[in-house]
């Protein structure tokens, strides 16, 4: 008999939704079109294009026209990292001088690695703020920060291994009255909890398809009316000359159902995730010893639980729970594979060994109790066996 498989990465990525695959069916078989031809077939596609751009935008309270669809968070973070900085010194207020660009600690590796090539590459100057034991990083920590030279600031929302949730509004307000551009990394807060870029006060604000339930390779950058970037994608007119490169429709279409469905459920979610996953951090601490909570206790995504188990390895947890048919992670899937500990754990203050000890459950819209029954079946055993092994191996 075969285990039943549950997943509890949805952080990582999400099962594209029924209804979304349905929309986008049409758009790989009989409506093809080009969506920058004068022809019917490119007419209909540009109408789907513009239609998912109007879902999109009232997810997040945008205005249509503010979205610049991508093949990803990634390259939107890229483009409005690399595109501010660029409009900085393009702008040529400051002669000679090195843009300077704020960052923090738990940023994505998106961020912290289109830091790097712009700290290499562009000759910027790069300040990576600190964070609490929480993982929040305070506005006064920005407001100090700044400097007549800063080009831009980069924070992200909420945080894909812990869940903390950054209070980004605050920040935008430091940013704005300074005069500063401000970015926000959205991918793990857009579709689970409210985001209203409006409240928000966010210049630009990035989004991943694959992360609220429709396909991967597709995003959008939210770029705030009256902002100005370089482009960093060259060639035809595309996306209003801000994203050159023939328009991925079916990918778009499907981005825009999977918004619409989230905006539908949203609050209804919230709130079933958040009971499923405080009743798995209940009945860890309950029946497994000597366990830490990663991430702030209340401002945390509902669906993300990030527990260290000390005296245990957490990839042998990922691997032990996998052959019980149970999907979670060790820190982040787009750093998987790279030597060390989570970077961001070891930025709120945690230990190597406990760092390293670290294991992420996150929940989505498939999930019910009886999951969370499966994972207490055999979770406390397992930790038991691998500090068991542990013990026996340090003799």
């Amino acid at each position: 008999m075969s285990l039943e498989r549950i997943y509890l990465d949805h952080n990582a990525t999400t099962p594209v939704r029924p209804e979304v695959v349905e929309a986008m069916l049409p758009w790989f078989r009989q409506a093809y079109g080009n969506a920058s031809s004068l022809h019917a077939f490119g007419r209909e596609a540009r109408v789907a294009i513009e239609a998912a751009r109007e879902e999109v935008a009232a997810l997040i309270n945008a205005e249509p026209d503010e979205l610049c669809f991508t093949s990803g968070a990634t390259e939107a973070d890229n483009l409005a990292l690399k595109g501010l900085v660029d409009q900085w010194m393009s702008e040529g207020r400051h002669a000679h001088a090195r843009p300077h660009l704020v960052v923090t600690a738990v940023e994505h590796e998106a961020i912290l690695r289109a830091a790097e090539y712009l700290r290499e590459h562009r000759g910027c100057e790069v300040t990576m703020l600190p964070v609490d034991q929480h993982g929040i990083v305070s506005p006064e920590a920005v407001a100090d920060a700044l400097t007549d030279r800063t080009a831009a600031v980069s924070v992200i929302h909420a945080n894909n291994e812990t869940g903390t949730i950054i209070p980004i509004k605050e920040i935008a307000s430091v940013c704005r009255e300074r005069g500063v551009a401000f970015h926000t990394d959205a991918v793990q807060s857009v579709g689970k909890i409210p985001v209203d870029v409006k409240d928000l006060g966010a210049d630009m604000l990035s989004l991943s398809s694959h992360k609220l339930y429709g396909p991967k390779g597709v995003g959008a950058l939210y770029l705030r009316r009256g902002v100005r970037f370089v482009p960093q994608q060259h060639g035809g007119a595309h996306e209003r000359s801000r994203r050159a490169g023939t328009e991925n429709v079916a990918g778009i279409v499907g981005l825009g159902a999977a918004c619409r469905s989230a905006r539908e459920e949203l609050l209804e979610q919230m709130c079933r995730l958040r009971e499923l996953r405080d009743d798995l951090e209940r009945r860890i601490i309950g029946a497994v010893p000597d366990v830490a909570v990663n991430g702030h206790p209340t401002e945390r995504l509902p669906g993300t639980l990030n527990v260290s188990f000390a005296g245990a390895d957490g990839e042998s947890i990922v691997l032990s729970l996998d052959l019980e048919g149970i999907a979670v992670s060790f820190g982040s899937a787009c750093a998987s594979g790279a030597s060390g500990p989570s970077h961001v754990l070891l930025a709120m203050g945690l230990g190597e060994e406990m760092a390293r000890a670290a294991v992420r459950f996150s929940f989505g819209r498939e999930n019910t109790r009886a999951h969370v029954d499966r994972v207490m079946e055999v979770l406390p055993g397992i930790i038991r066996r691998i500090r068991a092994l542990g013990e026996a191996a340090a003799r």
